[in-house]
């Protein structure tokens, strides 16, 4: 059974492969052409704004400060994010299109998704071999840094994911060509109300493809663009809040603002002693490269840095302290997911209307830390809240995969979190025999449970888990979920603020 990282990895390509020109498709009955073609002069809404910008951004001291003055530099650096949702509304039929064949092919077959991508993907790319990559190597040596021996492995990497994406673009044609699909003219705009949303975009197979289902699956990247429109925006105004105090400061002193920053700033950063610089080293040399006595001078100027940057920071809070500030920009709202909760671990109270959803990981030490934050946050609030797990194995972990197929054979027998623990205390050991010797730790059913880890039983829905996770923008573990928003501050303290929070809602 080939590694769920890599499936997951294969699948991204399938549902992400371009097939445009091999798409069996019924023209609509008007006779217009199957796509709408963005030219150079049509502009699009990104869709991207939850309430309209406001002229005024912030008030400080009765200084206005406008939109206007939103630099030129942060309006193309927004506007650059907000066209990579444009961008991607338009290729979103395609994709959907991709992953409904995939998920009708295999449920054809009789079998599951990941055998479907083992048989005609993983199976049907070619390894490369060595002389391979030294051809490669050979043809593109002066953009590459490196002997072939110390990048030989990369490069094959790189040779056999480009291959498995040869075999998903083929795969994917084969079903298209093989469907009924009829993709339908519309523009790359937002469906914002329920009327837009209930568009009809294609059909595949006889399954409606709406504007609405494009933008749900949108929304992990429309708010990730939201996010970091609005820290652009607000930085943005922050430093110009600073400006005008710094300059209504000066202007009181009648001194210029050089001389003011110098005064409060500059003077009071004291020179960093030998000392200083010996005790940074110290503590931070195995992360430094040389001696002491050869990066002394770099050290010094770091560290005068970061004084100066306190220093400033410091005085900016002094004159914001005793300033009237306003600021109109709005934080982006975290969009709410139906996050599917069938048939996945869960304890607490198995009817309670706040549900935390946890992706994890069991070979990553952060998962590993909030295991016990979540083991307290049951305990305190399993007679009102339900505390589910799903798998998110990262690609970096060789064996979490594995790992969390193996929960789920503990869960068969009804040991999951027992098991799960054990796994959490022991992640430097989480291969196959390892995970067989902690069933028999717990006493499992050693024939149950090895036949079920080593058929790949559970490897679908491991899978599934992290396919889901991908589709609401999990990009790593662990994440967390309350009420179908995911929570920024996963300490124990933000954890329990979002959970205090839905309880009263509900």
């Amino acid at each position: 059974m080939k590694e769920l990282s890599c499936l997951a990895i294969v699948y991204g390509l399938l549902v992400a492969t371009s097939v445009q020109a091999q798409v069996n498709s019924t023209p609509p009955a008007s006779s217009q052409p199957s796509r709408t073609t963005a030219t150079a002069s049509q502009t699009f809404d990104c869709g991207c704004e939850d309430k309209p910008l406001p002229d005024v951004l912030g008030i400080v001291n009765g200084i206005r400060i406008s939109k206007s003055e939103i630099s030129q530099e942060n309006q193309k650096r927004i506007k650059e994010l907000q066209q990579q949702v444009i961008d991607a509304r338009r290729r979103e039929v395609d994709l959907q299109v991709n992953s409904f064949l995939l998920e009708a092919e295999a449920k054809r077959r009789g079998i599951n998704t990941t055998k479907l991508l083992e048989d005609e993907v993983i199976a049907k790319a070619t390894i490369p071999t060595e002389a391979e990559a030294r051809v490669y190597y050979d043809e593109n040596k002066t953009r590459i840094t490196g002997e072939f021996s110390d990048v030989k492995d990369q490069i094959i990497a790189q040779l056999a994911v480009k291959r498995q994406q040869d075999s998903a673009t083929r795969l994917a044609q084969q079903l298209r060509a093989a469907a009924k699909i009829t993709i339908l003219p519309a523009p790359a705009t937002p469906g914002l109300t329920p009327a837009e949303r209930g568009r009809l975009l294609a059909t595949v197979n006889g399954k409606n493809i709406t504007s609405g289902d494009v933008e749900d699956s949108l929304k992990p990247l429309i708010f990730s663009v939201q996010d970091r429109v609005y820290y652009l925006r607000r930085q943005e105004v922050e430093m110009k809040v600073n400006d005008v105090l710094l300059d209504q400061e000066a202007k009181k002193r009648a001194i210029t603002t050089a001389a003011l920053l110098n005064a409060e700033v500059n003077a009071k950063v004291p020179p960093v002693t030998e000392a200083e610089a010996q005790k940074f080293y110290n503590e931070n040399k195995e992360r430094i490269n040389g001696e002491f006595i050869q990066i002394k001078s770099q050290i010094v100027d770091y560290l005068k840095e970061q004084a100066l940057k306190t220093a400033q920071s410091a005085f900016a809070a002094r004159l914001r302290g005793a300033a009237q500030i306003q600021i109109f920009l709005t934080v982006p709202v975290q969009p709410l997911y139906q996050i599917a909760i069938d048939d996945q671990p869960a304890r607490g109270n198995l009817n309670a209307l706040v549900t935390v959803v946890e992706f994890t990981d069991f070979q990553s030490p952060t998962c590993a830390q909030q295991h016990p934050i979540i083991q307290r946050l049951v305990s305190e609030y399993g007679t009102r809240v339900k505390f589910v797990v799903r798998d998110f194995p990262l690609i970096q972990h060789d064996n979490a995969a594995k790992a969390a197929e193996a929960a789920e054979a503990a869960r068969e027998q009804g040991k999951y979190w027992d098991y799960a623990a054990l796994l959490f205390r022991n992640q430097s050991a989480l291969q196959v025999d390892n995970l067989k010797q902690y069933a028999s730790t717990l006493r499992l059913d050693r024939v149950r449970f090895d036949s079920a880890l080593d058929s790949g039983k559970f490897a679908d829905k491991v899978l599934r888990d992290r396919l889901d996770g991908q589709k609401i923008g999990v990009g790593g573990a662990p994440v967390f979920y309350v009420s179908g928003r995911r929570v920024t501050d996963i300490s124990y303290e933000g954890l329990k603020t979002a959970i205090e929070t839905n309880l009263k809602i509900k």
